[in-house]
């Protein structure tokens, strides 16, 4: 399996050990995921009870690297709200698929409603 963009949902399934946390274990440390995404993980974490510092050190080191929100991926996330506002997809969402648009990697979620903008780009599904 070839790593890609991971969406908060594949990494939460790893650190939660959900369902699906199989098929992201073997990419995990080779796959990237988003500032916003991981802001997400933390803030899952924290709500759980997590003390913030080590949510974020558990988020952080999970994976190959964080990839800072920059302009051009702000533009294309921006832009994707007229092909995702019909399946729901939230900004996050919009965030991971135009990191993964950027990047030309596959993404993994576990959020099935992506199942509706799948010609975006190569989403995977966990489960």
């Amino acid at each position: 399996m070839e790593p890609g963009v991971l969406d908060s949902s594949a990494l939460l399934a790893v650190l939660q050990s959900e369902r699906g946390s199989e098929v992201v274990q073997p990419i995990l440390l080779r796959s990237v995921i988003s500032a916003v995404n991981a802001a997400e993980v933390q803030a899952k974490l924290v709500r759980e009870g997590k003390p913030a510092e080590i949510a974020w050190r558990v988020t952080s080191s999970a994976t190959h690297q964080i990839i800072a929100f920059n302009a051009d991926q702000a533009k294309l996330c921006g832009s994707l709200i007229s092909q995702t506002k019909s399946a729901g997809l939230s900004f996050g969402d919009r965030a991971c698929l135009a990191l993964a648009i950027h990047m030309n990697l596959p993404v993994y979620t576990a959020d099935r409603a992506w199942s509706r903008v799948s010609s975006i780009c190569d989403i995977r599904f966990i489960r």
